[in-house]
């Protein structure tokens, strides 16, 4: 993948576009898009200069499996595959879910009952496929979806501008939110702006890495933030009541204010940035146990590639555990999701001053600052973590809390590399006796 393809592919990891960010409203016009202009400072730019110079310094397939491993050992590299893996099957069930929700506002007959799971699990195997096609064909692919997805909020936008500039007073700015709406906004923004790392773990496919690993990573910040602030401070200009918006309700804002038209194209956008989201991530996912597999941590089938060089056995795995998961709530899926990945961004912060420490000399062609940078930059991220798993104590996966999940999945990674360490040296030995 060139740069434009991996910033299109690091634009769907993160983002996707306005889809999914309705319930950051739920505190209001004035403090959402305060908490969507300042977390790309307070939680992305931060991450995005720790990924930076870690892929420039290590562009290595596997991405930041390899650079925890690296600065932390075989154990906590393996932590951080573990904490990422179980995290995806939590993350990636919400984008089937996301497809199901708006095409059901357009064809509520085609997503009841069964008719939905269906939809979901076709998802699932349109990315499969696709994915096997290659990184660049996902990359490519993604630039595509990009423009087709944000097209239709273009028109909205401009529709909405004209709209506002008509109206005598603009009140919506000033609309309260609920009450505990604010924690809820701050979780959906965090959520909506996770996921920087994924892009690094396909780095052998990616054209010139050292280089243009922090430039994607920079642009795509800057291009999530806006797909997400001015689609908003739009519909506060046009007077749209914040009671209006919930997830999947973009579609019967632009019915309102444009015509069915549009709403039939949000609709049909909603889809495509699910898919597209699912698709890049898929990308991603996929080669870690495959780089596991290579270490010798997991079974060596997970390792097999097809001519295009895709780990198609791991694509598969992995697609038959994201499904298991497909029942679950959004906002449930969320906040365990930010539990497990939270947890996995705090080790590659650490990752990024212990390789400053023990290999300075190590080529570094993008720094994100100097070594007392390096040592903070993680302090916030860090805290907004512990802030989500303290407010996601009272939701509920079933019968158990979110964050008791979420501990009791985070601690079987100790058992997994036992089993997994004790599984290597045996196979070993069996290829040592057979010689």
């Amino acid at each position: 993948m060139r740069l434009l393809p991996l910033i299109a592919a690091t634009f769907f990891m993160v983002s996707g576009g306005p889809y999914g960010i309705e319930d950051i409203l739920d505190a209001g016009y004035l403090k959402g898009l305060i908490i969507l202009v300042a977390l790309p400072f307070l939680w992305s730019l931060p991450t995005a200069l720790m990924i930076g110079e870690l892929a420039s310094a290590l562009p290595e397939e596997g991405g930041f499996y390899v650079w925890v491993r690296r600065a932390l050992g075989p154990f906590w590299g393996y932590q951080e595959a573990w904490l990422s893996l179980t995290a995806s099957v939590f993350d990636m069930a919400i984008y089937p879910t996301l497809f199901v929700l708006y095409l059901s506002r357009l064809f509520p007959a085609w997503t009841a009952g069964w008719h939905g799971a269906a939809w979901e699990l076709g998802v699932i195997a349109l990315c499969c496929a696709w994915n096997l096609l290659g990184a660049p064909a996902v990359g490519e692919g993604s630039m595509g979806l990009f423009v087709l997805l944000l097209s239709p909020f273009a028109v909205l936008i401009a529709v909405a501008i004209w709209h506002g500039a008509h109206l005598p007073v603009h009140a919506s700015w000033t609309q309260s939110g609920e009450t505990g709406g604010l924690t809820t906004a701050i979780l959906v923004a965090m959520w909506n702006y996770m996921g920087w790392d994924n892009a690094s773990t396909v780095a052998r496919e990616v054209d010139d890495p050292r280089r243009n690993y922090p430039r994607a990573m920079l642009w795509s910040t800057a291009v999530v933030t806006v797909s997400y602030v001015i689609p908003l401070a739009a519909m506060a200009w046009a007077g749209i009541p914040t009671g209006q918006f919930s997830t999947g309700s973009w579609a019967d804002i632009a019915r309102t204010l444009v015509g069915p038209w549009l709403g039939v194209a949000i609709v049909v956008g909603g889809t495509l940035t699910a898919v597209g989201m699912f698709n890049a991530l898929t990308m991603s996912y996929a080669r870690l146990p495959m780089v596991l597999a290579e270490d010798r941590m997991l079974p060596a089938v997970l390792a097999r590639r097809n001519r295009r060089g895709v780990p198609w056995v791991a694509v598969l795995v992995c697609a038959g555990a994201w499904a298991v998961a497909l029942r679950f709530s959004f906002e449930r899926l969320i906040s365990l999701d930010l539990i497990l990945y939270g947890a996995s961004l705090i080790l590659e912060f650490v990752a990024l001053v212990v390789l400053r420490l023990r290999e300075p000399k190590l080529e570094r062609r993008f720094r994100a600052g100097g070594f007392a940078t390096v040592c903070v930059i993680g302090t916030v991220p860090t805290l907004l973590i512990v802030y989500a798993a303290v407010a996601s104590r009272h939701e509920r996966m079933g019968s158990m809390p979110a964050l008791l999940l979420g501990a009791l999945i985070a601690g079987c990674g100790p058992l997994f590399f036992l089993l997994s360490k004790t599984m290597g040296q045996r196979r070993d030995a069996v290829t040592s006796n057979g010689n």
